[in-house]
C-alpha cells in the first residue's frame, strides 16, 4: 500500500475534477486505514498525550484491546505513514505525523 503521504502528493483533490480510476483505488485503500474505529482512537489517544507520543503499553488499557492487536493496528498506521515509531530500549513510542493527516484533509477538500 502507498503511504498516505505519497498518495496525497500524487493525487489531485477529490473535488477538483473527475478522479481517475487508479487514483480512486489508491485513495480508497488509504482511507480504509482510517475506517477502523480502533485506529481512529489510537490516533486520538497518541495525539492527546502530554508529549503527543505514546508507548503500546499505554494504549492497550484505554482501547480495551490486547497488546498484539494494538501493535497490529499501529503497524498498519505506520505503513500508511500516519504515525512514526521511535525505539527506546525495549519500548517503541509512536507519534502522529500531522503532515499526512493535513495532506489527506486537502485531498478531501
Amino acid at each position: 500500500m502507498k503511504s498516505l503521504t505519497l498518495l496525497t502528493t500524487s493525487c489531485p483533490p477529490l473535488l477538483a475534477g473527475p478522479l481517475p480510476a487508479e487514483d480512486a483505488e489508491n485513495l480508497a485503500r488509504g482511507l480504509k486505514v482510517l475506517a477502523d474505529p480502533a485506529r481512529l482512537r489510537l490516533l486520538s489517544l497518541i495525539q492527546s498525550q502530554p508529549d503527543q507520543e505514546a508507548c503500546v503499553c499505554n494504549l492497550t488499557e484505554p482501547l480495551g484491546l490486547s497488546q498484539p492487536t494494538v501493535s497490529h493496528h499501529l503497524k498498519v498506521l505506520l505503513e500508511a505513514g500516519l504515525v512514526e515509531r521511535e525505539q527506546r530500549g525495549s519500548w517503541a513510542y509512536f507519534r502522529v505525523v500531522p503532515a499526512s493527516l493535513a495532506g489527506l484533509r486537502e485531498l478531501l477538500a
